[in-house]
């Protein structure tokens, strides 16, 4: 295994149980709370990027790092209880850190991107309201070199180890090297088995997957493109990457994220790793056009037509029922 996947695996690894110790103790609490209060979730976001970025920094310094979030949440309403509570989390795994350091690990995660270099992209708590309902979330890393992504590591604490079997062990992190296929791993790294995407190829016999929340994709769109290619089966919503694990290990044919306001932007780093991950297990992932997602443009994607996510074999028929249904709306 490349070194650098190797500490993206073990870096996410570490993270994931932090995550699930604040998500359980969320549910512990009976807390019901928000992003947008500076939640626990946000604890657990920077936290898991401290984690992350220190293990990165130790093993590779010379790789810069571009992530969601930085330390700007200590300068806020509660800042103080926050950082508090961040350095709490993190002091096991960071013995002796001090405020100063943590806000300058939270600090190295603002690097533009582009076309040309070697960098990391991380999303600490992909799917924020996933992590609060005690669901699904996801954590991604990914290396980009030179504008295209070459590793990809997935890691979802919450999925079922064996697909469609709830009562397997849960967690389990899903891992892409650019040429080299696409694997499962468990939660703490040991292998797994390769996956593959499923063959599948008449769309009326495909499942799909889509966001949970509709203001992520147009659930009404989703709908109708699932009208016109005969699916009967019900989506299956889940939260942050883990949508590109589930195509990517064979539970679902397709993944649609479909725009609900014009000019929207998507950020490389909520689709990068689960993206390689995908095209590794033999799917495909394209924008509505057809064109090929561009991680080569700083820190979101040029273009802002949604996103299809699909086995491969299904993928022409999908654009087309995606377009007929986006030029009706």
């Amino acid at each position: 295994m490349d070194v650098r996947l190797r500490s993206a695996v073990e870096a996410v690894a570490e993270a994931g149980y932090l995550a699930t110790a604040v998500q359980r103790g969320i549910a512990a609490a009976g807390e019901r709370v928000l992003k947008e209060d500076r939640s626990p979730v946000t604890v657990a976001d920077l936290a898991a990027q401290a984690i992350i970025t220190a293990r990165l920094e130790r093993d590779h310094p010379s790789i810069p790092l571009m992530a969601e979030e930085d330390a700007r949440p200590f300068g806020g309403p509660g800042g103080r209880q926050i950082q508090e509570e961040v350095l709490a989390l993190v002091e096991d795994r960071l013995p002796g850190i001090t405020s100063q350091e943590l806000e300058g690990l939270l600090g190295r995660g603002g690097h533009p991107g582009g076309a040309s270099g070697t960098f990391w992209v991380l999303d600490p708590i992909d799917g924020t309201k996933g992590f609060l309902r005690g669901d699904q979330f996801a954590i991604a890393l990914a290396l980009i070199v030179d504008g295209r992504v070459e590793l990809g590591v997935v890691g979802c604490p919450n999925l079922p180890a064996r697909p469609g079997d709830s009562r397997s062990e849960r967690g389990a992190i899903f891992v892409a090297a650019r040429g080299e296929g696409a694997e499962q791993v468990t939660s703490d790294g040991r292998p797994w088995a390769p996956i593959s995407v499923d063959d599948v190829t008449d769309p009326a016999a495909g499942a799909f997957c889509e966001s949970v929340e509709s203001a992520h994709s147009s659930h009404g769109a989703t709908a109708r493109v699932a009208t016109f290619l005969g699916i009967t089966a019900p989506p299956y919503r889940v939260d942050g990457q883990t949508k590109y694990a589930i195509v990517a290990r064979g539970e679902a044919s397709l993944y649609l994220r479909l725009p609900t306001r014009p000019g929207y932007r998507e950020k490389i780093w909520d689709h990068a790793a689960g993206s390689l991950l995908v095209t590794e297990a033999g799917g495909k992932v394209s924008h509505v056009d057809g064109g090929e997602l561009d991680f080569g443009s700083g820190r979101t994607l040029p273009n802002g037509t949604g996103i299809v996510v699909s086995n491969g074999r299904l993928h022409g028929a999908v654009l087309l029922a995606v377009r007929r249904v986006l030029a009706e709306t």
